[in-house]
């Protein structure tokens, strides 16, 4: 019997939405994902504490500052775990930037640079690296310099189609829409859960952004994430790339396939719309209740994972 699994990698190419390395050598995907929420879950893992005393002790020996060295220290734990995954997946490795400079354009191409450094400290090449950045409009002006200068991005935290035509408009490599994320919103806000997975709107918005791009030519890869079930996930077969959880890719692996989703590409090409102003992006968006509420509590719940990280090294 064909698993949904394997029929999704004959469709999409499947990255591992995980810190988590043994779960990664038993998956064997293409490339993988971290964020501030999975390294945090990672440093509770007895397993890898070497690589939070690793990390603490090199922040230690470059600032004196206290920030600093808890800045540096959970910069240079992602690193370490970065490094075990790439050594490991064939493809990307994608790193975040510290959520709480999603409003800062100079300081996330700063952050995203420093990454980059420590990685090449520990040997990795930067065309192994993606840099992580929430989907902002002051991120994704980042993101498109970062473009210009060789750095690939995954634009993050992304739900709404403001967003995306942005993030085309600024000829990011990949960009990461939010599946569950925004049924959950829905649900919260009455909607009762489908029971066909393309009546859920979070798969209605990345069949949507998917179309849009490849119906005006655009390069900018997309990759479905925050997936709730693996209906959600099924209903994406044929997306560019699907970021998936452990838990997810096993029940997947459990399923027979089918080929009811399929996505293809558009038969005729249309001329790409003028890029958004800023003023057009922030008004569409804004217009989009969902999306407005959902990237400013992602990008606060990443905030708080990143804290939570900073007070594990203030334990050691």
């Amino acid at each position: 019997m064909t698993t949904a699994l394997q029929q999704l990698k004959a469709h999409s190419t499947i990255v591992a939405d995980t810190g988590d390395i043994e779960a990664i050598r038993k998956h064997q995907p293409q490339d993988a994902t971290t964020n501030p929420s999975l390294l945090l879950k990672a440093s509770e893992i007895e397993a890898y504490k070497p690589y939070l005393d690793k990390a603490w002790q090199y922040a230690k020996e470059q600032s004196t500052d206290a920030q600093q060295q808890l800045e540096l220290a959970c910069d240079y734990f992602a690193v370490l775990i970065g490094k075990e995954i790439a050594d490991i997946v064939p493809g990307y490795i994608s790193t975040e930037v510290d959520a709480r400079l999603s409003f800062d354009t100079q300081a996330t191409i700063a952050k995203a640079k420093q990454l980059l450094a420590l990685y090449d400290l520990e040997g990795v090449s930067r065309d192994k690296i993606l840099i992580k950045i929430a989907s902002t409009w002051e991120g994704i002006k980042a993101a498109e310099q970062l473009e210009k200068e060789g750095i690939r991005c995954n634009l993050t935290l992304l739900f709404s189609d403001a967003q995306a035509r942005a993030c085309a408009d600024a000829n990011v490599y990949l960009i990461s829409p939010f599946v569950g994320r925004i049924l959950d919103w829905h649900v919260a806000n009455g909607m009762e859960k489908p029971s066909d997975p393309l009546q859920d709107p979070g798969v209605q918005s990345v069949r949507s952004i998917y179309d849009f791009y490849k119906g005006h030519g655009y390069d900018t890869i997309v990759m479905g994430a925050s997936f709730r079930n693996t209906g959600e996930i099924l209903a994406l077969t044929g997306c560019d790339r699907l970021t998936i959880s452990p838990a997810l890719l096993e029940e997947l692996a459990e399923l027979p396939a089918n080929t009811d989703y399929l996505l293809s590409g558009a038969n005729d090409v249309q001329p790409k719309p003028e890029a958004l102003t800023e003023s057009e992006f922030r008004w569409l968006h804004n217009e989009d209740a969902m999306a407005t509420e959902k990237l400013a509590e992602g990008i606060r719940a990443f905030a708080k994972a990143q804290q939570d990280l900073e007070a594990r090294f203030k334990q050691l």
